[in-house]
Formats: C-alpha cells, sequence, structure tokens
C-alpha cells in the first residue's frame, strides 16, 4: 500500500511547479488533488452502482421504501469514506503522528462536521439569504473545502510536537 501511496504522491507532485507552486503550499496542494481524486471516484461509483447495482430501482425495506438516488448515494458514501480517509492519511497527511484508529475516528467527526455545514450553508443562503442555488453550492463548497483542510491538518492528521 506505501508503494501505491508514493506512487500517487509523485504523480501529484508532477504538478506541482512554477505558478502553482507559487500560490499553494505543497500540502494544500496534495490535499485538493486527493479531494479531487475522491470527487471523481465517487462520481463513477455513483454512476456504476446507481445503473447497475440498485439499476435505476425503488428498494423496499419493508418499513421504507428507498428511493434510487439516495439508495446509491448510501451504498457509495462508505466506499468514498474509505478512499478519502487512506488518500489522506497515506498521500496527503503522511506525517501525523496520531494512532490510526485516532484517525478514523476524527475523520468521521469531520465529514459529519462538512455535511452538516453543508446544511446549514445551503439553507442559509438559499432560504435566509435569497441567493440562487448553484452560486449557494459554490460557495458551500468554497467554505466545506476551507473547513475540511483546516479539519484535517489541525484535527484529525496533526502532528504531535516532538519532545
Amino acid at each position: 500500500m506505501n508503494r501505491l501511496a508514493d506512487t500517487i504522491r509523485w504523480g501529484i507532485d508532477l504538478f506541482y511547479v512554477g505558478p502553482v507552486r507559487r500560490i499553494f503550499t505543497q500540502e494544500i496542494f496534495r490535499y485538493a488533488a486527493c479531494g479531487g481524486m475522491n470527487m471523481t471516484l465517487d462520481a463513477l461509483y455513483y454512476f456504476l452502482i446507481y445503473h447497475y447495482v440498485v439499476a435505476e430501482r425503488f428498494i423496499d425495506l419493508g418499513v421504507v421504501v428507498v428511493s434510487p438516488h439516495i439508495a446509491s448515494l448510501a451504498l457509495v458514501f462508505p466506499i468514498t469514506f474509505a478512499n478519502g480517509f487512506w488518500l489522506n492519511r497515506r498521500v496527503a497527511f503522511r506525517s501525523s503522528t496520531l494512532r490510526t484508529r485516532t484517525q478514523l475516528v476524527r475523520y468521521l467527526l469531520s465529514v459529519v462536521g462538512a455535511i452538516v455545514l453543508n446544511y446549514l450553508c445551503m439553507k442559509c443562503f438559499v432560504e435566509g439569504c435569497g441567493i440562487w442555488a448553484t452560486p449557494s453550492k459554490l460557495l458551500t463548497t468554497a467554505i466545506s473545502s476551507v473547513y475540511s483542510f483546516l479539519a484535517a491538518k489541525y484535527f484529525t492528521f496533526k502532528t504531535e510536537p516532538k519532545e
């Protein structure tokens, strides 16, 4: 697994040149690249699960009927969660000194925080401020990305000072 992480990190670093180097730190660039990879994989997994696993059908669980898009979302989430954790732990923030279990619990908390933040921002911008949904989503994504990076760097994958 370290070889795969090293290869991914090397591939990301190939693009850390010129103007990018002047704008972003290497850590932020790696984090953004890992996020982009995870988002792309999420879309691919969602497509495959929606069309071929759930097969665009409603799922009757007995007590509730789940729509195909929500069922697909529920099936994709654990995969994307695991991908995101692995990429952040092994590629973007590999110098963290925290135990894996601690990182995993903190990652789960930060993901839940991002979901809540997305919900609150969208409610606030669309319903409270009257901003159209698409610009609200773009603004929400920017806020959520900053939150997620700061949570990852200073909470989930923080590096303890050496004594």
